[in-house]
């Protein structure tokens, strides 16, 4: 990778920070291939609002933002400066696209952002601001978001929008040690993959309709919003690479995507 490209990447479970497997360790790895960000913008799943807000806190507080999971989770820390130019910047951009922009001055980063970013970045030296998705917006609406952060991508900042390839959890009962996925989770992933392979950008903003078992994969869909937040930042030429494919309790896809001008996919 030559440069920086916008990133999809899958957090699955919170567990992901502790427990090992072939998506964590993919991340662990992931942040040593890609050139050095002056800055990350995370979009996370666990952080929805009216409007796009963006977090201005000079140091963001690590959000444990779950419960009934072992005590071992809650005693880790993402301690990373934050970006308050950055969300300067990301306002403006949005308000020049027309969004009315929220700003908050406080809001620390949840899971979906510090698990996927504590193993990609480890050292914490890069700094950090989150966006929230747009609250009962679908995919359209956070592809044109990502559009207006173009620039941004431009610049050398990482956006990073962290979801689920895959997101059901209430059928995570008894797949606890699957490895292999059923069929409903696979051939949604498989879609995706396919229509991110062609550019087929009008298909995956009607994947809600067109790609087989939607709903069953995502009840609700913030778990793959950031995925075209990412896809519209990178502008309408990139090319996307699957970097990574897995599956967490068979019923998690851990896909990870980056969007960029490179042709070759490579699949970790």
């Amino acid at each position: 990778m030559n440069a920086i490209p916008t990133l999809f990447v899958s957090h699955g479970s919170p567990l992901l920070a502790l427990e090992d497997g072939p998506a964590r360790r993919f991340l662990g790895e992931l942040g040593k291939q890609l050139p050095r960000p002056s800055a990350i913008l995370a979009v996370s799943a666990h952080w929805q609002d009216r409007r796009p807000t963006v977090s201005f806190a000079d140091q963001p507080e690590t959000i444990h933002d779950f419960g009934g999971f072992p005590d071992a989770l809650y005693q880790l820390h993402y301690p990373v400066p934050g970006a308050p130019a950055l969300a300067e910047e990301t306002a403006n951009l949005l308000e020049k696209a027309g969004f009315e922009v929220g700003h908050n001055l406080s809001r620390g980063l949840d899971h979906g952002a510090w698990a996927p970013l504590r193993l990609m970045y480890p050292a914490g030296e890069i700094p950090v601001t989150q966006l929230a998705l747009l609250h009962g917006a679908g995919p359209r609406e956070h592809y044109e978001l990502g559009a207006a952060l173009r620039p941004l991508h431009a610049q050398g900042v990482l956006i990073v929008g962290s979801g689920s390839m895959t997101h059901n959890l209430y059928r995570l009962m008894g797949n606890d040690g699957a490895e292999s996925a059923p069929r409903w989770v696979s051939e949604f992933a498989e879609w995706i993959a396919a229509r991110l392979r062609t550019g087929d950008i009008e298909a995956l903003l009607d994947y809600r309709r067109q790609a087989p078992h939607a709903a069953d994969n995502h009840p609700t869909e913030e778990h793959l919003l950031p995925l075209f937040v990412a896809l519209g930042a990178a502008g309408e030429d990139a090319i996307a690479r699957r970097l990574h494919a897995s599956y967490t309790y068979g019923v998690l896809a851990m896909d990870a995507y980056a969007f960029d001008g490179s042709d070759e996919e490579t699949v970790v």
